[in-house]
Formats: C-alpha cells, structure tokens, sequence
C-alpha cells in the first residue's frame, strides 16, 4: 500500500533540485512567457497567488519561476528565466541547463535572475553559455527587467550578464543556503 501523505506537496520544500545538479537542475515555472500577470510563490502554502498585473506595458518575455531547494540572501528560492519555444503553464516544473547569471538590483537589494535554457528543447539544445544567445535577446530580457517595475515606482538596476560557470555557482551556493536554513544538521550529513 503507498504510503499516505498527510499534507499537500510544496514546489519550493518537495520537489528535488535534480540529480545532476548544477548542470541540469528541475525548474518550476510561476508565469508563462508572454503573462503581464506577475505570480507568486506563497512561501507558507505552496500554492499561486496573483501578486500583480505589470503596471508598465511589457509582459515575460520567457518563462519565469525558481529552482526547488534553492535559497538567495532575499529570503526567496533563486529565480530563474527559461529560454525555450513554448509558454508553459504555471507551477509545472521542467529540466534546465543554467547558461547565465544577470546581475541585478531590487530597492537596492540583489536579486539575480539565473538565465537557462529548457534541456530538452531541440532548439536549446546547443546553447551552453549566454555568450552564444543573439545580442539582441540579451537587450530583450535587461530591457524587460529594466521596465517592468517602472510605472511602480520602484527603482531596478540591471547589471551585467556573466556565463554559465557563475550561474553553476550561483545554483551550488544557493543550494547551499537552503540546506543550512530548512535542513536539521542530522539531515544533511545524508544528501
């Protein structure tokens, strides 16, 4: 008989990072590309919420969400953009390969965004760094970032894209924080 959970699921606590981690790790995806809708993870529940419609003209220019048992200094999983052909529908979670890092400021606090490509897209399947994308894309996505809070008031700054080894350490070290935060000392001798 399979064992019975007494409890829901939790895409940040139950999904696992992926076995091959930090060079295809699982995503779960919040808004689909082309969403002006900005969903957000309830870190209490696991469930969606509607956080906001974007104030500013713009929508997703990918997919967005978060790397399960990941945890940045902002108290959030690492977010990341999946780079693929089709708009996925939300909270469903899907192999990545971490191609970048874009720097960036929220108010003043770091907020990078892993920039990856869907693993098992045929069209992604070559690219391995950010460096390879079309410099147009790259202006598309600092463009989007830079936007969308614009009409909030709220001030971002967009920095920089660094390649595929920062982004791997970056998802290593977040790994990291969630495993000292989440897991009792006795847990993580085990993983």
């Amino acid at each position: 008989m399979p064992h019975a959970r007494n409890h829901a699921s939790h895409p940040w606590h139950d999904i696992p990072p992926g076995d091959k981690a930090p060079e295809v790790i699982n995503a779960v995806i919040e808004i689909p590309k082309g969403s002006k809708v900005k969903y957000e993870l309830d870190k209490d529940t696991g469930m969606t919420y509607v956080d906001r419609i974007l104030y500013s003209s713009v929508v997703y220019p990918h997919n967005y969400g978060f790397i399960p048992k990941t945890l940045c200094e902002d108290g959030d999983p690492l977010d990341v953009l999946v780079l693929m052909q089709e708009a996925v529908t939300p909270m469903c979670f899907l192999r990545v390969r971490p191609i970048g890092i874009m720097g960036m400021l929220d108010q003043g606090e770091g907020d990078d965004k892993l920039i990856a490509v869907h693993a098992d897209d045929p069209e992604y399947k070559g690219i391995t760094d950010v460096s390879q994308l079309p410099p147009h894309r790259l202006k598309e996505i600092k463009r989007f970032f830079m936007d969308y809070k614009k009409n909030e008031e709220k001030e971002v700054s967009v920095q920089s894209f660094r390649g595929a080894e920062e982004a791997k350490e970056c998802v290593l070290h977040s790994l990291e924080l969630y495993k000292e935060q989440y897991l009792p000392r006795k847990s993580r001798s085990a993983l």
